[in-house]
Order: structure tokens, then C-alpha cells, then sequence
């Protein structure tokens, strides 16, 4: 039996006793750790698909140890400028062996939570009308939700400097568009991105978002030639 699951980020094929490296883990050297976003799951001729995951579906593995990986050099060069910047990385990873693999039966995934919580709430009706506002605050919180789920996001990647990882950060921070990026000061965008790893000068991002959100993009990309990771 074989599963794709993702780990971290990342997908994987995985098979039981197998090791596999992925990005760091939270979790200690030694101990238990579970996954329950398979996407598929293979047994001789039988082959499930998720969609996009498996629901009971689950994979088990324990934490070997942590590493770091081989070194990646970058080097980046601008022609007939004479610039030039050679660096080194080593990403984070952990090494775990796969114990288990479950294509039902497993704990509820967090998806069947919210159908808990409504049965829960329907005995709730009957109470006395001093609970009202209440209810009313709890209902209101779901409806704002919503709105910025369905609100259409950029791609924030477009903006030089940013990648994906900041991207996804800004956008659970609340800045999703252009016109939120252009609206942030560069010292807030720096705080909220002060978790991702690397040097990363937020100064012409706003003015790019703006740009962007303009839709000035001969301009935008003219300006970004001249620019280095969001630096002129």
C-alpha cells in the first residue's frame, strides 16, 4: 500500500517504513506525528482519490531526527551593470519514517467540526431571550468571514521581492490585493513578514502595488528591471 500525502507544503508518495526527508517540523526528535491531507491512496489494483483529500484517511509517522540539507548556491548577475551577489542556503529538514497508513477509520479531519458544532447549537434555540445577543455576535463572525473569503485576491507575487511564502503571509495577515499592498506602510509589511526567513526590503512595494493595482504594468516592469529583491 502506498499514499500521496502532503507534508509541509509538499507532496509525497509514500510507503510504509519509508524514510523520507521534508521542511522542519515542529514537532520533537522521537515523537509521533500524524497527517491527515491524503490525496490518494493505492492498494494493489485499488486506487482512491481524494478531493481534493481522503476523508478518515490518515498517515502516521515519527520524527528521526533534524537536519540541515546540502548547500544551494545562488547567484544572481544583472548584464552591463555590474552587479553581482553570490549566497548560500541550507534549508531546515526533518527526517521521519512513515509507521502507518489508514485509508479509513482514522480521527475526524477538521472539516466534520463545524457539522458537530450546528447540531450542538439547535437545543440552543429554545433558551431564554437574554442569550439573543449573543447568538447574534456568534452569527455575525461567520457572515464577516465570508466576505473577505470571497473577495478576490491578486498575485502578489508580482511585486519584486516577494515569493510565495510572503505572499501566503501577507494574505493571512489580511492583505490579499494590490491595493491593500499599496495602502501598508513598509515598516508595517516588514513586521508582519518578520517571520520568514531572509533579508527582505519592503521600501518600493506599496509604490509597486500601486502600479499594479493601476494597472500601469509596462511601467511596473521597466521599474522592476532596475530593482533587486524589492531594492534599487
Amino acid at each position: 500500500m502506498y499514499a500521496i500525502v502532503e507534508i509541509a507544503g509538499h507532496q509525497f508518495k509514500v510507503e510504509k517504513d519509508q524514510k523520507v526527508f521534508v521542511n522542519r517540523l515542529a514537532t520533537e526528535e522521537g515523537k509521533k506525528v500524524s497527517f491527515d491531507n491524503v490525496l490518494l491512496i493505492g492498494d494493489g489494483n485499488n486506487v482512491t482519490l481524494g478531493a481534493p483529500a481522503i476523508d478518515g484517511a490518515q498517515v502516521s509517522a515519527k520524527v528521526l531526527k533534524h537536519l540541515k540539507g546540502d548547500k544551494v548556491i545562488v547567484f544572481k548577475k544583472k548584464r552591463r551593470k555590474g552587479y553581482r551577489v553570490k549566497n548560500g542556503h541550507r534549508q531546515s529538514l526533518s527526517e521521519i519514517v512513515i509507521e502507518s497508513i489508514v485509508a479509513s477509520g482514522a480521527k475526524p479531519t477538521k472539516k466534520a467540526e463545524p457539522k458537530k458544532e450546528a447540531k450542538k447549537a439547535e437545543p440552543k434555540k429554545a433558551e431564554a431571550k437574554a442569550a439573543a445577543p449573543k447568538a447574534e455576535a456568534k452569527k455575525a463572525a461567520p457572515k464577516a468571514a465570508a466576505k473577505k473569503a470571497t473577495g478576490k485576491a491578486d498575485d502578489l507575487k508580482k511585486i519584486e521581492g516577494i515569493g510565495p511564502k510572503i505572499a501566503s503571509t501577507l494574505v493571512e495577515a489580511g492583505i490579499a490585493t494590490f491595493a491593500d499592498l499599496a495602502k501598508t506602510k513598509p515598516a508595517k509589511i516588514s513586521e508582519i513578514i518578520a517571520g520568514v526567513r531572509g533579508n527582505h526590503v519592503t521600501d518600493t512595494w506599496p509604490e509597486q502595488a500601486q502600479l499594479a493595482a493601476d494597472g500601469k504594468w509596462d511601467e511596473l516592469k521597466k521599474w522592476q528591471d532596475e530593482l533587486d529583491g524589492g531594492k534599487a
